[in-house]
């Protein structure tokens, strides 16, 4: 299969793949199987496989010019990866009870809410500029439907989750969040510690490295 179809079945399988998990009876019944540890460990790896395919499968389809090639938008996922990278470690890094995504061991404190003062979403936010920044640079009609359903997904998401968790926490929710917003340009109370910035470093350098190979498109101008 090739064109369009693989295209169109690999954003079905994604779709279903952050659906059908996430939902109250699955997610309890795979945590409870896996653990917490486990089941990120696994949700993420399965997601990034999937999105490995999707990619691929956009590259495949037919191209249809959207947004002309300009050699100006070439830099501008390179200078976003950057701040993406340093959003998923920082929010990888912390315990978030407002989101999804943090693995922190530490109790959350409300008072030092850390990268959630930036955004209780750090984990969508970063998949937000990631498409964004990616949907500038790869104009074609294939690459304009999968990243902009990208960015949709996260700013629905940020919205959805924000709902559901003011929901389910009640009166908590005002003490929890009090400090943190769904997108703010305040500075991160406290800065994450040196090595989510390492992280992000090594993840931004990995994936230079590994743009060309896998994804067969040198990231570079």
């Amino acid at each position: 299969m090739s064109g369009w179809g693989e295209f169109l079945l690999a954003l079905g399988v994604f779709l279903l793949s952050h659906a059908i998990p996430v939902r109250p009876p699955v997610r309890p019944w795979l945590i409870a199987h896996l653990g917490r540890v486990g089941y990120f460990t696994a949700y993420s790896l399965f997601s990034l496989a999937v999105l490995g395919w999707l990619i691929l499968a956009a590259a495949r389809a037919p191209y249809v010019e959207v947004i002309p090639p300009l050699p100006a938008l070439r830099w501008v996922p390179l200078l976003v990866m950057p701040v993406v990278c340093w959003l998923a470690a920082a929010g990888m890094s912390i315990r978030n009870p407002l989101s999804f995504g943090g693995l922190g061991r530490a109790p959350f404190d409300p008072d030092r809410p850390g990268i959630l003062r930036v955004s209780r979403h750090p984990i969508l936010l970063a998949l937000l500029l990631w498409a964004l920044a990616h949907l500038l640079a790869n104009g074609s009609l294939a690459h304009v439907i999968l990243f902009g359903l990208f960015a949709g997904f996260a700013v629905m998401g940020m919205a959805l989750i924000d709902r559901r968790k003011a929901r389910e926490l009640g009166q908590e929710w005002q003490r929890l969040s009090r400090n943190t917003a769904r997108l703010s340009l305040s500075a991160p109370k406290p800065w994450p510690r040196p090595w989510v910035w390492l992280a992000a470093l090594v993840a931004y350098a990995a994936l230079l490295h590994l743009h060309a190979p896998v994804i067969g498109l040198s990231p570079l101008p």
